[in-house]
């Protein structure tokens, strides 16, 4: 004889009588749940993201700016190591400690501060008067159809056409003194301002132009409130171009008829065979550059809280 099946429900297939009443043949379904574990199968945890990421975030204690420097730092320990190993030759490629040593000489003498202090200034001013006549310049084109007819030719023009290749102009303009320095970091700070500028401009969702005059937005109030914070990250961009132009303007700027100055100090060590000076002068524009890479992450968090972007796995 078959055992009876309880009101539970049967005690080994998992299933319940269709139509809710046990019958001899009835067919069975398969329930949900059942009454007793189930050891052979695997349970399903559900996990919120949120926290598995601020979990993940937590356990990592090394800021993300330093783990950036893990590729430099990197570089130097193979270079080290190669060097230690006389694989390159200490006459065209000196050792990291040799550079370090020589680094801090130039520190005590004060020579690396004096120059560096004024290639700072050169780029200041460079980087200043660029921003402001490429940012003006790209709201201007990128805001009406007649400033585009006016300044966007122009500008592909100066694009189009080598920044160094100008310099024997700028001379010929300005003299041999500092201006024709700060014009050619100004041409290519304003053109990379206002190439990502305009384009991030004419870029901007006309879904959410259309939507905003719908709602009775006034012109001005579209532009401050829709279409610049919408360029903001077309500007940025240009930004990070533009400190970088500036630091390769700055370099070739000062090889040429310059008295003081990194770009001088360049000249003299490659004149007179100072590798060692050359790999100083070399870390210093690296250390330059990963410092306004960092200003401009920074204006990125600061600026860009609105944005959400994929940010790495």
């Amino acid at each position: 004889m078959e055992e009876p099946l309880s009101a539970a429900g049967p005690p080994q297939g998992g299933k319940r009588p269709l139509g809710g009443q046990q019958a001899e043949g009835a067919a069975w379904e398969p329930t949900c749940a059942q009454a007793g574990p189930a050891p052979d199968r695997a349970a399903i945890v559900l996990v919120d993201p949120t926290r598995v990421g601020g979990a993940l975030a937590g356990a990592s204690r090394v800021p993300r700016g330093l783990q950036r420097l893990a590729g430099p730092v990197l570089v130097l320990v193979l270079w080290q190591v190669l060097s230690s190993l006389d694989v390159f030759d200490p006459r065209t490629t000196p050792a990291p400690g040799r550079v370090l040593a020589t680094a801090y000489d130039l520190v005590a003498s004060g020579a690396l501060q004096s120059h560096l202090a004024v290639s700072l200034m050169r780029v200041l001013q460079g980087l200043a008067l660029g921003l402001f006549i490429g940012t003006v310049s790209a709201v201007a084109a990128g805001l009406t159809r007649w400033g585009e007819n006016l300044v966007d030719a122009n500008m592909e023009v100066l694009r189009a056409v080598p920044n160094f290749a100008l310099l024997p102009v700028l001379i010929a303009w300005f003299g041999i003194g500092e201006e024709p320095k700060v014009a050619l970091i100004t041409l290519s700070v304003l053109v990379a301002i206002y190439i990502n500028t305009f384009s991030a401009i004419r870029n901007v969702d006309a879904g959410l132009v259309e939507a905003a005059r719908s709602f009775g937005v006034r012109q001005r109030e579209l532009i401050t409130t829709v279409i610049l914070p919408g360029s903001l990250p077309g500007f940025l961009v240009g930004l990070r171009l533009a400190l970088t132009g500036a630091w390769l303007a700055l370099i070739f700027a000062e090889t040429i008829n310059a008295p003081v100055g990194l770009g001088r100090m360049m000249s003299d060590a490659r004149e007179y065979f100072r590798i060692d000076v050359i790999f100083v002068l070399l870390a210093v524009y690296a250390v330059l550059g990963l410092a306004s890479l960092a200003l401009v992450r920074w204006l990125e968090r600061r600026l860009l809280v609105w944005r959400r972007a994929f940010d790495g796995t």
